[in-house]
């Protein structure tokens, strides 16, 4: 009986790989054991035990980014980090660790290595984090989500991504998506989101230019996100949520998108076959334009820059591509080749792998 270790948190990217993984292991194998390593701070403390699984804690230890107090700390506590996961891969009889980024896989990886443990790495965002970059210079496979993505060694697998949209039939469930959002099946939808919170630029961009989208004779599902305060205008044809749990349905029911441009929102819109406009966030180091970079290079997606993006860019630039039926076939055709919805079994099959020597 195997023993998996997958190691992973803080956010939802890295917790939601993390978890298809865990539930594919789980259903190939019901008598194998699924560990999680988690932070008792990340969103993996919430999520990791409502599905099931045991969540072992490993401190966080954020690396240093600055000469500080912190920083004069930082060795003592990675160590101790190191030891507690160390612990844990003996007591549990762990058989291989699988990383996926954030504050736990750092000390997974090096706990691992000192274990003489194999240890898998995956990545998902274009622009590797350091947790991934460190685990990748002994790992015994590396899985990225992007071609590109600055990892030696490392192999395209895609992103493990959540079961209902592997499954998903969009043709099969466009009826039932359009009679969820009150919308009608038979006329084209462009669908508009920013992630849970929402994204303050397209929220202001669309309460500006809705009526110009309706006027090219398409409707409009705006998911504004919980924290926005954007008034439903409630007129036929316009959708607006707050917050959607069934994203599949939206999905579904997208002929094209307008979102950011984060690794899971790329992985699976490029995964559905769905033209897409992304407009990545400004706010970090870059990650989201170069998540978007592959789909933009095979003809399925632009991108636009979120500074100017206003109701006018909608005008200018959304509304003509919504009223140029080539092109967006181009573009629909295209994004049928840019994703993978393998990416669960492709990693499974490098954890896989990793374990042969050791067996």
């Amino acid at each position: 009986m195997t023993t998996y270790l997958l190691a992973g948190g803080g956010t939802a990217g890295h917790v939601n790989p993390l978890l298809a993984v865990a539930d594919s292991l789980r259903e190939r194998d019901p008598e194998c054991t699924v560990l999680v390593l988690g932070t008792k701070e990340g969103l993996e403390a919430r999520l990791v035990p409502e599905r099931g699984y045991d969540l072992l804690i490993v401190d966080k230890v954020p690396f240093p980014r600055r000469p500080n107090k912190q920083a004069l700390a930082f060795p003592g506590r990675f160590r101790k980090a190191i030891a507690q996961v160390r612990a844990h891969i003996r007591e549990h009889r762990v058989d291989v660790v699988v990383g996926f980024g954030g504050y736990a896989s750092a000390p997974a990886y090096l706990a691992a290595r000192r274990e003489h443990v194999p240890f898998v790495v995956h990545e998902a965002n274009a622009k590797p984090g350091l947790a991934n970059v460190l685990g990748a210079r002994r790992a015994a496979g590396i899985g990225v989500a992007f071609e590109g993505t600055p990892l030696k060694g490392a192999e395209v697998v895609g992103m493990p991504l959540r079961r209902e949209i592997v499954d998903l039939d969009r043709a099969a469930t466009r009826s039932e998506a359009a009679a969820y959002f009150d919308l009608d099946a038979t006329r084209p939808v462009l669908l508009v989101f920013g992630g849970s919170l929402g994204a303050q630029r397209l929220n202001e961009a669309l309460a500006d230019s809705w009526g110009d989208v309706l006027a090219a004779g398409w409707q409009l599902l705006h998911v504004t996100g919980e924290r926005s305060e954007l008034k439903d205008p409630e007129v036929p044809g316009y959708a607006v949520r707050r917050y959607v749990d069934r994203m599949d349905l939206a999905f579904a029911l997208a002929d094209l998108i307008v979102s950011r441009a984060g690794s899971a929102t790329v992985s699976e819109v490029s995964a559905l076959g769905i033209p897409a406009v992304y407009v990545p966030y400004a706010v970090g180091n870059g990650e989201q334009r170069l998540n978007a970079a592959s789909a933009v290079a095979a003809g399925a997606a632009i991108l636009l820059d979120d500074g100017g993006f206003t109701g006018d860019t909608v005008r200018d630039v959304i509304v003509p591509l919504l009223t140029d039926t080539a092109r967006s076939d181009r573009m629909a055709a295209a994004a049928q080749h840019v994703g993978t919805r393998t990416g669960t079994e492709n990693v499974i099959a490098m954890i896989d792998r990793a374990l042969r020597p050791a067996n």
